[in-house]
């Protein structure tokens, strides 16, 4: 029986070909800031290389989900999380073993460690093969558990632990103190007047009275004492310390590398539904995507910047959800309004949903429809920078340069406010330039932009707008919505920033 992955649905996809570094587009969408909450307790197994691992094909994604639904059954999640939990103390104690001095305790916890794996295994595929499960992961995963827990190996391992657990639980042996040494012998069958000499005093008391017993420290390292004690009870009973040392020896790889690859593999999920649950318990949605590798017609309702919603949901602040709808033709949104009107975050939210999509997890939203796509590009603004020697524009050109050369038609890009630094004119006819090339692509894109005039440059392109309050243009409402780009709001967001409202004039000159 083969099992490999309960991420991978085939080895083309498999866990070692995950990328250790994050994608260009990480940190420009936030996505760096998503994947440490969601790892954040989980760091001993070392997942964000499976969050920069986009998916190839549908199928693969569909893997995933299944799996995922799975987990949302309370039995199977509780057999899951009891297994890891298990798996981990495990760890701990053939690492507690390593920093050990003392040769017999050492090898007791590493008898300890495999006493729990084997409980844990057997628990796991009792309480699996109980629940109800339809994902081909883990249906797969529990066809070689059952076949693994049945195997001569594991039923060897498991019993020899067990026996020599209880061999050793049965050694007996008194401590003869004299002086200033004391010697260890077999015990006799000699008798025990603890309880005799506890009889005889309980006469004597009067109302509470002190402990005088001595209690000794819970500690887990042994003392030179301790480990000479040990050292004589070992000569002692030879035959059990003889096969704890075969053990030991024979069994340093007793976990099976499918089980301990399923244990890493799984928390995956585990640690993506526990950051789901934070959100969904304020009211938040997600939902599994509908994936298209050929058509793009897209659509999310009740979308939400994942970055930003986690921020808010821990000070308690309201958050707003956007519609987004491409259809037919339609490529490319071109999204304007004012200054911190949640253009940028409507961009970065694009992005992240088809991100998490592509990694085969559920998405911020009711009802999604997303592309899978073969590569993402952003260009956010940025700083200049010594280094390059170039001048903003330059840095511009070049980036977007490199960015056309290497996308494609399944590509996605994302621009963010670029050519602030020329002319009006210049810019116009530079964004125009760029956004020809996507649309000559067919490429998936979002602009956030303030040059209105973009918005009449194709019937692929659909203009998306930044509301402002009716009664307030001053105040954001977050909303982006579909409609002409009118530059007002714009226009007063410039004016702000420089001062020259009305109201900031009328101030001037007053003094």
């Amino acid at each position: 029986m083969t099992f490999k992955s309960i991420l991978y649905e085939n080895d083309a996809d498999c866990a070692k070909n995950a990328p250790r570094e994050a994608p260009e587009y990480f940190r420009d969408l936030n996505l760096d800031q998503i994947v440490d909450a969601i790892t954040a307790s989980k760091q001993d197994y070392d997942l964000k290389p499976f969050f920069h691992d986009s998916l190839k094909t549908t199928g693969a994604i569909h893997y995933r989900h299944e799996v995922m639904r799975d987990l949302e059954d309370s039995t199977v999640l509780g057999c899951i999380r009891s297994f890891a939990t298990s798996i981990q103390s495990m760890r701990q104690s053939i690492a507690a073993a390593t920093k050990l001095h003392y040769k017999y305790q050492k090898e007791r916890w590493f008898l300890h460690a495999v006493e729990i794996y084997c409980a844990a295994v057997r628990e796991l595929a009792n309480g699996l093969s109980g629940a109800t499960i339809s994902s081909a992961g883990l249906l797969g995963f529990l066809e070689y558990l059952t076949h693994y827990v049945e195997s001569d190996r594991f039923c060897l391992l498991a019993a020899e632990a067990t026996l020599l657990r209880e061999d050793l639980a049965a050694i007996q042996y008194c401590i003869l103190v004299r002086n200033t040494g004391f010697q260890v012998r077999k015990y006799d069958a000699e008798l025990d007047y603890s309880d005799e000499v506890t009889a005889t005093f309980e006469r004597f008391r009067e109302g509470a009275v002190k402990d005088y017993l001595a209690h000794f420290p819970a500690r887990v390292e042994m003392n030179h004492i301790d480990a000479k004690v040990l050292d004589f009870v070992a000569l002692l009973f030879d035959e059990q310390f003889s096969r704890l040392d075969e053990f030991f020896e024979e069994h340093q790889e007793f976990a099976d590398p499918v089980l301990t690859t399923f244990d890493r593999e799984i928390q995956f999920y585990l640690a993506y539904l526990d950051y789901m649950d934070t959100l969904e318990r304020s009211g938040l949605q997600f939902c599994y995507p509908r994936i298209s590798e050929a058509g793009k017609e897209l659509h999310d309702n009740g979308a939400f910047d994942l970055a930003l919603a986690a921020k808010l949901v821990a000070t308690n602040t309201p958050i707003v959800c956007n519609d987004l709808d491409l259809t037919g033709r339609e490529r490319i949104f071109i999204v304007s309004g004012p200054n911190q009107g949640g253009k940028t975050t409507f961009a970065r939210t694009f992005g992240q949903l088809h991100h998490l999509a592509s990694i085969g997890c559920p998405v911020p939203g009711r009802n999604a429809q997303l592309f899978l796509f073969d590569s993402m590009f952003t260009h956010f603004e940025k700083e200049e920078t010594i280094e390059n020697l170039r001048g903003k524009l330059q840095d511009d050109l070049i980036r977007l340069r490199d960015i056309l050369d290497r996308a494609t038609p399944r590509s996605i890009v994302i621009i963010n406010e670029i050519f602030n630094s020329t002319s009006l004119k210049d810019a116009t006819f530079l964004a125009r330039q760029v956004l020809r090339k996507i649309i000559d692509l067919d490429a998936l894109c979002v602009c956030v932009t303030f040059l209105d005039e973009l918005t009449s440059l194709s019937e692929k392109v659909v203009s998306l707008v930044s509301t402002v309050a009716p009664d307030d243009p001053a105040t954001r409402t977050y909303k982006v919505v579909r409609r002409p780009a009118d530059g007002r709001a714009y226009a007063l967001s410039i004016a702000e920033k420089y001062g020259v409202t009305y109201e900031c004039l009328k101030e001037r000159i007053r003094f």
